[in-house]
């Protein structure tokens, strides 16, 4: 099947490009400056499309000629409106790709009977965009979690560091990590079966505090977490 992936550079789509390759898939890849990509090991069996999700033209460059697509991009930026370049860029994705016979779409999980971000708002909107204009999978995903994300990241990061830690209260809030290894098995297994809807994805639920002392747990380390109540 011929796949464009959008999204290469990020965390996800760096390592879910040679899943596709070693089953056979031929990759397309849309990318703002192309020697963001020239390290990688894969960069040399993919096809490269110079463009931005906000320009049509590089667009339609890219999806001329695939049969689905992954759509693994959202602003990360606090400043400025993020949400509007999200809205602004599913959009004009969206109207390029609706002939194709599939995208699929990794957005965020929403969280039941509780304040959500910004930015899980944003998320959900361009989902809604894409299913408005494409034949989608839509996975709603709870914090990634592998080495190098940015959620595993953040918790090895102050375990290690921090013998005992007075938190904020956000490191009560629960969520649903799921492993990177489980996304891009998910990813793969809904490009070979078809468009399945919207689909959640993540284990059981945990707070930032319980991953902390799970980390800790198997490093063998003694941490002493304290939640205090502000921000």
């Amino acid at each position: 099947m011929r796949v464009l992936v959008t999204g290469a550079t990020g965390y996800v789509g760096g390592r879910l490009i040679p899943r596709l390759l070693e089953r056979g898939h031929a990759v397309r890849v849309l990318v703002r400056d192309p020697r963001r990509i020239g390290g990688r090991p894969w960069a040399d069996e993919v096809e490269v499309v110079t463009g931005n999700l906000l320009d049509a033209r590089s667009i339609q460059r890219a999806l001329d000629g695939v049969d689905a697509a992954y759509y693994l991009v959202h602003s990360m930026g606090a400043t400025g409106d993020f949400a509007e370049l999200d809205r602004k860029a599913a959009t004009i994705f969206a109207t390029q790709a609706h002939t194709l016979d599939h995208v699929i779409y990794l957005g965020g999980l929403l969280p039941q009977g509780a304040n959500v971000s910004a930015h899980l708002n944003s998320r959900a909107e361009v989902g809604a965009i894409l299913r408005g204009y494409c034949k989608v999978t839509e996975f709603r995903a709870g914090p990634v979690i592998g080495s190098g994300s940015a959620s595993f990241e953040m918790v090895r990061y102050l375990t290690e560091r921090l013998p005992i830690m007075v938190a904020p209260r956000w490191i009560l809030n629960e969520v649903q990590p799921v492993a990177i290894r489980d996304v891009l098995s998910y990813l793969i297994a809904a490009l070979e079966r078809g468009p399945l809807g919207v689909v959640d994805i993540g284990s059981d639920r945990l707070t930032f505090k319980q991953m902390m002392q799970e980390y800790a747990a198997v490093r063998g380390l003694h941490r002493i977490i304290i939640p205090v109540p502000v921000p």
